[in-house]
């Protein structure tokens, strides 16, 4: 029995010592009592065990804030960088433990997700070797085997989810969206169990661990950026099309043979992997070749990123392409008088599209008054005659009877012939006694070929 002198602290039945009252702020707050306030408050956060004395030691700092604010602490001399600033010290302590609290707090069910939705889009994002996958697959395989035991039931089992993939061809690995909804569903069983950072924190524990051997295990697989480029190709069957390899380079001796094929996405690929101006020209001159047989929906993709550099090649092959999706882009480039080279590839390609849209900025481009060079005019007058668009007989019409330049003349009546209706042979042909050779060529073509239209049809 007590006689009433024993330490309350010792008097705990329980056999566990009393908790440590927790600290006050002092009522003469100075640096000194403020300094051993954050001692203790840094004891306490040192001895915290849970989540709720996490809590706790959050509130004091609180509290600590309030006191320095309100403290009158001396000022440090601003004249003097090296001067001591004990408000200073003490608010940097304060942010110095908020880090701790943060750092001791979790983990949570939450990072355990977020783990795995990263490892989730790592999968799905990545391009994998086949090697590579076979490796990806076994490790979301032993990943879904060690969370099994912590998330318990599952709207979606994860482990029958792979065993799918594996019904479907025992031989192979899951596919990767099969992968992908497995670890989804594992994701989803963490978020329902509702893990307390606390009472399940073994759980937790394991749960990232099994991230972790995760995210090794997809660190380690074998990707696509980690085969050297010649093993990219052949793996990709680049190569296949030659019977042996004794031409040099190899790369160039498949890229004639893909040309010849036809093989437009071989190209492309060469295109992409092969980064060397020797292979990339020889590329782009195999598309130019190929014409509207290389037109593709990837290969017009590639070729108008590149003519929208102003790259002249691209434009070329845009044109032999017969390639309507550049038209937007190449009318934009017609009136760039600062460069007549560009201009004269734009027109052509224009003139092999047959892009009607082309027809009035092309038409613009054969007024003798504008800033347009003399020498891309005639330029302009030949695309508007393979456009072939009715709608530019009039304006070839003016440029052949009064522009000062035989050259742009002769182009536009060769231009009103493309276009060949009855209106624009009779323009052309006024002009078959012309004195210049250039157009009154032009001009007897034009009325031969109203002679032969008016001839009246043999007899049988």
């Amino acid at each position: 029995m007590s006689n009433g002198d024993d330490d309350p602290a010792d008097a705990a039945d329980d056999g566990e010592p009393a908790e440590t009252a927790a600290p006050t702020l002092p009522d003469d707050a100075t640096e000194e009592s403020l300094t051993e306030y954050l001692d203790e408050i840094a004891d306490r956060l040192e001895a915290a065990e849970t989540e709720a004395d996490l809590d706790d030691v959050e509130a004091l700092l609180a509290d600590a804030e309030t006191g320095i604010e309100e403290a009158d602490l001396p000022e440090p001399d601003e004249d003097d960088e090296d001067a001591d600033d004990p408000r200073g010290d003490l608010e940097d302590r304060v942010a110095e433990l908020r880090d701790g609290v943060d750092d001791a707090r979790g983990p949570y069910g939450e990072d355990v997700v977020d783990a795995i939705e990263s490892a989730a889009g790592t999968v799905e994002d990545t391009e994998w070797t086949d090697d590579g996958r076979e490796d990806v697959a076994a490790a979301v395989e032993s990943f879904v085997d060690a969370a099994a035991d912590a998330i318990g039931d599952a709207d979606e089992d994860p482990e029958a989810l792979l065993a799918e993939g594996e019904a479907a061809d025992a031989a192979a690995p899951a596919p990767v969206d099969q992968l992908v909804a497995a670890l989804d569903a594992v994701a989803g069983a963490v978020t329902d169990a509702d893990l307390d950072a606390d009472d399940d924190a073994d759980d937790i524990a394991a749960l990232l661990d099994a991230t972790d051997e995760l995210e090794a295990g997809l660190d380690d697989a074998e990707e696509w950026d980690d085969l050297e480029t010649h093993e990219q190709l052949r793996a990709q069957g680049y190569y296949d099309v030659l019977g042996h390899y004794k031409d040099f380079p190899v790369e160039w001796a498949a890229l004639k043979e893909h040309e010849a094929r036809g093989n437009v996405d071989m190209i492309l690929l060469a295109l992409d992997s092969l980064q060397s101006e020797f292979m990339e020209r020889h590329c782009l001159e195999a598309f130019e070749r190929m014409g509207k047989r290389g037109k593709t929906e990837a290969s017009v993709e590639e070729i108008l990123g590149r003519a929208e550099k102003r790259d002249q090649p691209a434009i070329r092959i845009l044109g032999t392409m017969a390639a309507e999706e550049a038209t937007d882009t190449l009318v934009e480039y017609v009136p760039e008088d600062s460069n007549p080279q560009l201009q004269k590839v734009v027109f052509k390609a224009l003139g092999e599209i047959g892009a009607s849209e082309a027809v009035q900025p092309l038409a613009n481009q054969l007024d003798p008054d504008g800033d347009t060079d003399e020498l891309v005019r005639p330029h302009a007058a030949r695309a508007l005659g393979l456009i072939g668009d009715t709608r530019a007989v009039d304006p070839l019409a003016d440029a052949l009877e009064a522009h000062p330049s035989d050259d742009v003349r002769a182009a536009a009546g060769w231009a009103l012939r493309q276009i060949g209706t009855r209106e624009a042979l009779e323009a052309v042909a006024e002009y078959a006694d012309e004195h210049s050779f250039v157009v009154s060529t032009e001009g007897e073509k034009a009325r031969d070929a109203l002679d032969d239209e008016a001839e009246p049809a043999p007899t049988a």
